[in-house]
């Protein structure tokens, strides 16, 4: 991929939260459709959460990149597993992007005033009872984070080129709770991104690609 069409590709994104509205977002659907089945059931009793889809800035200088965290082997839920920072909404969350802003303070070190936030995607329901309101925001490339220990293991960064290249995800099948459900994943260097995060991410690179198209 050249660099005018990464520079493209971050254009789009931040083009794509001009355009859409927030009451025409799709929701982000699991891969496999038996999910989607069993969550519609159960969306009532579901916990309200967001995450923080981090972007570094495009400039002369630097190429984008996606924030991405290691999650912790000592948690109770994924441990071990990619995602993106965030969390469950409490009371003095005013609203999701409020909780996907305290949760990434918390967890990588991110003070919220370096977040452009530049807007949410549509709701996506999971199996682990959650339902997650990603949102995507702008942060500047010197930025140094600072892990939670409880929570975070490790903190890397994918180039968005990657990231919003829809060709890039593969489906595979795993079992979960003794029953073979389809999934998403993505490589990068020793990374294998899945689950929820993969499916987000491939939600975002479709709506880019979708806007691409149109011009």
């Amino acid at each position: 991929m050249t660099s005018t069409d990464q520079q493209a590709r971050f254009q789009a994104l931040l083009d794509l939260f001009s355009v859409q509205r927030p009451s025409n977002l799709e929701p982000i659907l699991h891969p496999d459709e038996a999910v989607n089945e069993l969550l519609r059931s159960n969306q009532h009793s579901l916990r309200r959460a967001a995450v923080l889809i981090p972007v570094t800035r495009e400039d002369n200088h630097h190429d984008s990149k996606l924030v991405l965290t290691v999650r912790s082997q000592n948690l109770k839920s994924h441990a071990g597993q990619i995602s993106l920072p965030g969390g469950s909404w409490e009371e003095q969350d005013s609203d999701s992007v409020a909780t996907a802003l305290r949760e990434s303070e918390e967890e990588i070190g991110l003070h919220q005033q370096r977040v452009e936030v530049l807007g949410e995607l549509g709701e996506m329901a999971l199996p682990s009872g959650f339902y997650i309101t990603p949102v995507v925001g702008v942060i500047d490339n010197n930025i140094k984070f600072t892990p939670c220990p409880i929570e975070v293991a490790d903190i890397f960064t994918v180039p968005l080129e990657l990231v919003l290249d829809s060709s890039a995800y593969r489906s595979t099948t795993l079992q979960y709770n003794n029953a073979p459900r389809k999934t998403l994943e993505l490589f990068y260097e020793d990374y294998r991104i899945w689950g929820a995060t993969a499916a987000i991410l491939y939600h975002l690179a479709q709506k880019v690609e979708e806007l691409l198209d149109e011009h």
